[in-house]
C-alpha cells in the first residue's frame, strides 16, 4: 500500500486500531453495539486502545438506542457497531428514530470477507450474487452510506461520515466494514488528536450516499429580505405573540437566545412534545404543551395571539393536532432550518443565528406577557378504576416521580398512555433533557437511551415506560446492572397495550381482548433476575416515592414498577370525545379476558 500524499512520518496500523483512535480523539467517548464475527476485530481494537468504552447491549436496536441518548444528552455524534447479518438489519429502526428526529449516529457495520462475497458467504449482504445489499437497506435511514473496500479510502470516508452525521438535516452515516478490510494494514500519518481526517479528493465513490446539501447554518448570512419580512410581520402585531418553540431549539444549544427573544416580544411559549425542556416550564410565560398532548392553554393562547412564532420546529402533526383552526387565523412566522408544515413566513437558517437576529432588532429589555392560565393538566375522563384491586392513577404516580426527580435528571419517555401522561404533566427538570423519541415513535425506545444518556453523563437518568415497552426491550435492564449505569426504571404496568385496546374500545365498539395480558409482577421478576438491582414494587404513590428517592439516594441502577388502569384514558386528543360516552356493561373488556386467562 501507498504511503499517504503528505509525505509525514507514518506507522503501519491495522484499519480498526486506526478508526479506534480517530473515534477518540474526535471525542467519542462509548461505543455502544453487540458483538460477532464480523466486527470483532473492532472490538479488539477498542479494548486494546483503551480511549473509548465499548458497552455490549443485548439488541442491535437498543444499542442504536443508546448511542442516541447519548447524542441527545451531549451534543456529540453516538456511535453503535454491529456484526452482519441479523446484527446488522436489527440497526435499521433505530436508525429510522435518529434520521427522522435529526440525531447525529454513525454506524460501524461489519460484513463478510470480500473473497467470500457473492459465494454464498454466512450473511453475505454484498448485493452480490443476488444476495441482500445492504447499501440499499441502509441509505433511506441514512445520511451517508458508503462500503470501505480499500482500507486508504477509511480516513476520507470517516471524515465525510462524521461531517454527514453532523450537517443539516443530521442524522445517521453508516459505514460497512469487510473483515478482511478492518484487519488490513494502512499507513496513516501521525497528528495530534482530534484533528480530522482529509476529505476524499474526487468523484463520489460507487455505493456511497451523500448528504444532502444543507441550508445556510451559523455563521452563514441569513437572507436580509426573510429577516425584514419576519420582523415587518411581528411588528405589526399589538403585543400578542405565541411561540411554539421545537426540538431544534436542544439540537442547536438555543435555549438562551428563545428565552432572550420571548423577553422582547412579551410572549407566550408553548413547546411541541418532543421539546419540553427546551424553556423553563416553571416561567411565568410557559403556556404548556402544543398539539395532541398538550394543554388546553396553547389553543386559547393561540387564538388570543396575533402572530405565532415557530422556533425550531416544523410543526408536525403531533403538534398541531387541535391547533389547526387556530392557525388559520394567525400569522405565523417561521426561524430555523427548514420551512414549516403550515403557512408562515419563514427565516431559513441557523436557529441560534436567526434568533439573535430577530431578537438585535426588537426593542431593549423584556415585556411581560398577557395573563394566561399556564398548562394547566386536562381533566381524567374517567377518573374511576374499572380493574379490581389497587391501581395507581397516572396523575399521581407522575406526581410522585415530580416530587422525587432530581434538578439536573434526564427523563426518557416511551410510547403508549404512560408517555402521553408524562409528557402531559411532568414538568421538564430545569438543567436536565426531557426526551421523547417522536420521529418514528417506536416502544421500548427508551431502556437504551436511557442507558446511554447516564453513562455519557453520569447523571441519575429516569426511564419511563409502559410494560409493553418493557416487554419488548426492558432486559437492557441488564446492561444498567452490568455497567452500573445510575438509571431509574420505572414501569407503569396496565398488563395491556392501553393504548392499542383503548382505540379498539373507543373506535371499533369493543374490545377483542387482543391487546389484553394476563397479570405480571414485574418488580419481583427483575429482582429475582438480578439480585444487585433495587428493584421494587409500588402499591400507591407514596411508596412509589419513596422508592423513586432511595434510587436517587444510591449509586447505580433502580427498578420501580406500579400497577395501573388499562382503561384510565390519557391526556390524548383523540380520545377526549369519546371517552365519558356509557359503557355497554359494568363489566369491562379488560376483566372479561382476564376472567378467562386466569380462571
Amino acid at each position: 500500500m501507498t504511503s499517504p500524499s503528505d509525505g509525514s512520518a507514518a506507522g503501519a496500523v491495522r484499519l480498526v486500531d486506526h478508526l479506534a483512535a480517530e473515534l477518540a480523539g474526535a471525542g467519542v467517548t462509548h461505543v455502544f453495539g453487540v458483538g460477532g464475527a464480523n466486527i470483532e476485530d473492532l472490538y479488539d481494537a477498542l479494548h486494546r486502545g483503551g480511549a473509548v468504552r465499548a458497552v455490549v447491549a443485548k439488541h442491535e436496536f437498543s444499542a442504536v438506542t443508546m448511542a442516541d441518548g447519548y447524542a441527545r444528552t451531549t451534543r456529540r455524534t453516538g456511535v453503535v457497531a454491529a456484526t452482519s447479518g441479523g446484527g446488522a438489519m436489527n440497526l435499521v429502526p433505530g436508525l429510522a428514530e435518529a434520521y427522522a428526529s435529526q440525531v447525529p449516529l454513525l454506524a460501524l457495520v461489519g460484513q463478510p470477507p470480500t473473497g467470500q462475497e457473492g459465494r454464498g458467504a454466512f450473511q453475505d449482504s454484498s448485493g452480490r450474487a443476488g444476495s441482500l445489499d445492504a447499501r440499499e437497506v441502509f441509505a433511506p435511514v441514512s445520511r451517508f452510506c458508503a462500503r470501505v473496500d480499500d482500507a486508504e479510502a477509511l480516513p476520507g470516508l470517516l471524515h465525510r461520515a462524521l461531517t454527514a452525521a453532523r450537517t443539516h438535516p443530521r442524522g445517521p452515516a453508516v459505514l460497512l466494514l469487510p473483515k478482511d478490510v478492518q484487519q488490513t494494514r494502512l499507513r496513516v500519518p501521525r497528528r495530534p488528536p482530534g484533528r480530522p481526517a482529509p476529505p476524499v479528493a474526487g468523484p463520489p465513490l460507487e455505493g456511497a450516499v451523500p448528504p444532502a446539501a444543507d441550508p445556510p447554518f451559523d455563521g452563514a448570512a441569513l437572507d436580509g429580505a426573510a429577516l425584514r419580512a419576519v420582523l415587518d410581520v411581528l411588528r405589526r402585531s399589538s403585543g400578542r405573540v405565541l411561540v411554539i418553540a421545537g426540538a431544534e431549539v436542544a439540537a442547536a444549544d438555543a435555549r438562551a437566545e428563545l428565552a432572550e427573544l420571548a423577553g422582547r416580544l412579551g410572549a407566550w411559549v408553548a413547546v411541541t412534545p418532543d421539546a419540553k425542556d427546551v424553556f423553563d416550564n416553571h416561567d411565568p410565560r410557559f403556556a404548556g404543551v402544543a398539539g395532541v398532548m398538550g394543554h388546553a392553554n396553547v389553543e386559547d393562547c393561540l387564538r388570543r395571539a396575533e402572530v405565532c412564532l415557530l422556533a425550531g420546529t416544523r410543526l408536525p402533526t403531533l403538534a398541531s393536532g387541535g391547533l389547526d383552526e387556530a392557525l388559520a387565523g394567525t400569522d405565523v412566522v417561521c426561524l430555523g432550518p427548514e420551512p414549516p408544515f403550515v403557512a408562515a413566513t419563514t427565516l431559513l437558517g441557523g436557529l441560534k443565528q436567526a434568533l439573535r437576529a430577530v431578537t438585535g432588532l426588537l426593542p431593549a429589555g423584556p415585556r411581560p406577557c398577557p395573563p394566561h392560565t399556564g398548562p394547566l393538566p386536562t381533566p381524567p375522563a374517567d377518573p374511576a378504576p374499572r380493574v379490581r384491586g389497587r391501581t395507581i392513577p397516572y396523575a399521581e404516580a407522575v406526581a410522585a416521580v415530580e416530587a422525587a426527580l432530581p434538578d439536573d435528571a434526564h427523563v426518557f419517555v416511551d410510547a403508549g398512555n404512560a408517555g402521553a401522561s408524562a409528557i402531559h404533566l411532568l414538568p421538564a427538570p430545569r438543567r436536565g433533557r426531557f426526551v421523547v423519541a417522536v420521529g418514528m415513535g417506536g416502544m421500548g425506545y427508551t431502556f437504551g437511551a436511557g442507558i446511554g444518556a447516564a453513562l455519557a453523563t453520569g447523571r441519575r437518568t429516569y426511564v419511563l415506560a409502559g410494560d409493553g415497552s418493557f416487554f419488548m426491550h426492558g432486559m437492557e435492564v441488564h446492561t444498567a446492572v452490568e455497567h452500573c449505569a445510575p438509571v431509574t426504571f420505572v414501569v407503569f404496568n396496565n398488563n395491556a397495550h392501553a393504548m392499542c385496546s383503548l382505540r379498539e374500545e373507543l373506535f371499533q365498539g369493543a374490545g377483542r381482548g387482543d391487546d389484553l395480558f394476563a397479570r405480571t409482577d414485574l418488580a419481583a421478576g427483575v429482582a429475582a433476575a438480578f439480585p444487585s438491582l433495587r428493584a421494587t414494587g409500588a402499591a400507591d404513590a407514596g411508596e412509589l416515592r419513596e422508592a423513586l428517592l432511595r434510587g436517587d439516594a444510591g449509586g447505580g441502577p433502580a427498578f420501580v414498577a406500579l400497577d395501573c388502569d388499562p382503561y384510565e384514558t390519557p391526556p390524548f386528543l383523540p380520545f377526549r370525545p369519546l371517552a365519558n360516552r356509557p359503557s355497554e356493561s359494568k363489566e369491562s373488556s379488560y376483566e372479561r379476558a382476564a376472567v378467562v386467562r386466569t380462571g
